[in-house]
């Protein structure tokens, strides 16, 4: 390279850095006039249009510095790009081409390592990420990556050393505090309540209370101070609901829509099995309300050996919103679900065993997809993918309700804005109740609806029954779920570590005085509160 066009790159790069995108679209686009057989201007005019969030006029220039050079720099700007537009094996392949040419600069591995964690290989995000905090120690956005990734793939104490190291520098880090308040259990002889509360003292953004809230509330429940718990917990949640402007009639909207299409527009021509879907039979959906014991679920199948975990896919979700083809930015709404009525159910089929084979490892014949929300896409699936087996967990309404608003899921996430009030909450669980009761009118016995608290009791009983259910035989490695080494990235990760138990059944009742009006409110409607 000439000093001129190396000149016109350290400008590019240099007004990339700064934020100064004009001039760093003037730098790289003079690169590709004197230099069109060259890279760097592709791949720079690539990068200032993905900061400006034209993430489609991005990809086509970045993948023409790809075809230039394909460098680990280019392809995993590429990968990071193809995540944000869904392209997930696109993403997957560019990822695991560019850790193939052994980078060396921190960025360029820390960037892989979250393409493959948000694809779910949470085990293959190891190495880049070790690599990328052994090169750039002091940088503490990679450091808070590997101790991520240390505590989704079990090791616990390295997540817990990465994390003290952070606070060390970063003592006020709130994601930080609530990382470590959910790795392990905590006990009256050690926890960090004194230290949250100093952090919660000097919260100045209000995301950092939320989270530093939580983590005091999670950790005072586990050493027994339960008022004081809740105390932090409806403070919270009272201020990420009005931040959000949740309001309950946006999900109650999704449920008339789905009620409406499913009893309405199909039942009267006759719902059937879905006869004209995808026939494979290799897909197992574990779905239910969030923190019911999906994820335990998902380790006993896993642990089978004719079954891979494939984690929580947006598949199902992101096949229906593609081929309805609405144009608003929401994944689920009342019109994509009403124009997704007129879509052939063998369409959605093909559409989600496309998305879902990117994230099939294993090359096992089942594999599971645990996303709990798929319960609002169950007569698609149930017409779409006829052989597929379903599971849907039930867990005691109050400890239910409790344990969602308990527990902070993705902030910002539409699927739980429901999460931070008590009584939406509830809300939630009388539609979720209402509409398993039409999928089971629609197709009886299509869904094993299985007890949480059942599977506490009669641990084989139930998972012999779970098996048959799914066309599995039997295999006594699903008893021992614990030992599966398999990566877990939800809040459930320390409990399915261990063996079964029934530490979660009842949890309610220590907050019953709190939880009243939604006990006296399931009475009212019919559930029965305990």
């Amino acid at each position: 390279m000439t000093t001129a066009l190396a000149s016109l790159e350290a400008k590019a790069r240099a007004a990339l850095a700064d934020g100064d995108l004009q001039t760093a679209a003037a730098a790289a686009t003079a690169l590709v006039s004197q230099s069109p057989e060259r890279s760097e201007g592709y791949f720079l005019m690539g990068m200032v249009a993905a900061e400006a969030g034209q993430i489609g006029r991005a990809v086509p220039l970045v993948e023409a510095a790809v075809e230039r050079e394909p460098c680990a720099e280019h392809l995993a700007q590429l990968a990071r790009l193809l995540i944000l537009l869904r392209r997930d094996g696109d993403a997957g392949n560019a990822a695991r081409q560019a850790l193939a040419l052994s980078p060396r600069d921190a960025l360029t591995l820390d960037t892989i390592g979250c393409v493959l964690a948000r694809l779910g290989d949470h085990e293959a995000s190891m190495a880049p990420f070790t690599a990328a905090a052994n090169i750039a120690p002091d940088n503490l956005d990679y450091r808070y990556n590997l101790a991520a990734a240390s505590g989704f793939t079990g090791r616990v104490e390295e997540a817990r050393r990465h994390y003290e190291a952070i606070l060390k520098v970063d003592p006020a880090n709130a994601r930080v505090h609530y990382a470590l308040a959910i790795l392990s259990r905590q006990t009256a002889q050690a926890n960090h309540v004194p230290r949250l509360k100093k952090a919660l003292a000097s919260a100045e953004r209000p995301d950092d209370a939320l989270r530093i809230r939580y983590a005091l509330a999670k950790e005072l429940e586990d050493v027994g101070r339960a008022a004081d718990a809740f105390c932090h917990l409806s403070a919270a949640n009272a201020a990420h609901k009005q931040a959000i402007s949740y309001d309950f009639a946006q999900d109650a909207a999704i449920f008339d829509a789905i009620e409406d299409m499913f009893t309405r527009q199909l039942a009267t021509s006759s719902f059937d099995r879905g006869g004209h879907g995808n026939p494979d039979p290799a897909p197992i959906f574990v779905v239910g309300m969030p923190r019911t014991g999906t994820t335990l679920v998902d380790r006993i199948l896993s642990s089978h050996r004719d079954v891979e975990a494939a984690g929580e896919l947006q598949a199902m979700p992101l096949a229906v919103k593609q081929l309805s083809g609405t144009p608003s930015r929401q994944v689920i709404d009342a019109a994509t679900i009403a124009a997704s009525a007129a879509i052939d159910p063998a369409e959605i089929g093909d559409a989600y065993l496309a998305r879902a084979a990117h994230h099939r490892a294993n090359g096992k014949v089942r594999f599971t997809d645990k996303l709990p929300a798929n319960f609002l896409y169950l007569g698609h699936i149930l017409r779409a993918l006829p052989n597929a087996r379903i599971v849907c967990l039930r867990r005691n309404p109050m400890d239910t309700v409790w344990s969602n608003y308990k527990n902070l899921f993705a902030s910002q996430s539409a699927y739980y804005a429901y999460s931070y009030d008590l009584m939406d909450t509830a809300r939630y669980y009388q539609r979720f109740d209402r509409l398993m009761a039409l999928w089971e009118d629609l197709c009886p016995g299509r869904v094993l609806q299985l007890s949480y608290e059942g599977l506490v009791t009669d641990f084989e009983g139930q998972t012999r029954r779970l098996l048959e259910h799914c066309g599995l035989d039997w295999d006594a490695a699903c008893l021992s779920f614990h030992t599966n080494r398999a990566a877990v990235a939800t809040p459930s990760a320390a409990q399915v570590r261990r063996p079964i138990n029934g530490d979660a059944v009842g949890r309610w009742r220590s907050h019953a005085k709190a939880l009243e009006p939604v006990r006296a409110w399931f009475q009212v409607q019919g559930i029965r509160p305990e």
